[in-house]
């Protein structure tokens, strides 16, 4: 089970830390690239850079903790705690008629999945950070 969590937290840090540094480049192009986006508000530079900057931190958590094992467990779950409180941020707006519910599947991808991923990556690492604490 070690190498595809890993492989899948390199996967998802590098896909996270990619869309913060378009965020941070270009945010003008980022606003009317990715879909839903425009009709969440009116375009907003300073926001989009700093959501950006914790996308970039929060792939950096995940490419780290990967490689990291003495520090995975507090990256991955730091950086799941963020896309989780974001994931439920989105389903809220769902739930009180702000967004409807078509912007469940078209979100999904981008902001569920990689919360569920990262609960499940961070859920893998504390099983086995207790594991070698018990072997040792």
């Amino acid at each position: 089970m070690r190498m595809p969590c890993i492989v899948v937290a390199t996967l998802l840090g590098l896909g996270m830390a990619a869309n913060g540094m378009f965020m941070l480049a270009a945010p003008l192009d980022w606003y009317f690239a990715v879909p839903g986006v425009t009709s969440t508000g009116a375009f907003n530079q300073h926001f989009i850079r700093d959501i950006g900057i914790i996308f970039v931190m929060t792939g950096g958590a995940y490419m780290v903790g990967a490689f990291r094992t003495d520090l995975r467990l507090l990256l991955w779950a730091m950086a799941t705690i963020w896309y989780s409180g974001h994931a439920l941020f989105h389903l809220w707006e769902i739930a009180v008629g702000i967004c409807s519910p078509s912007a469940f599947p078209r979100d999904f991808p981008a902001v569920t999945l990689p919360a569920l991923l990262g609960i499940g990556l961070t859920a893998w690492s504390y099983a086995e950070s207790r594991r070698r604490r018990r072997a040792a």
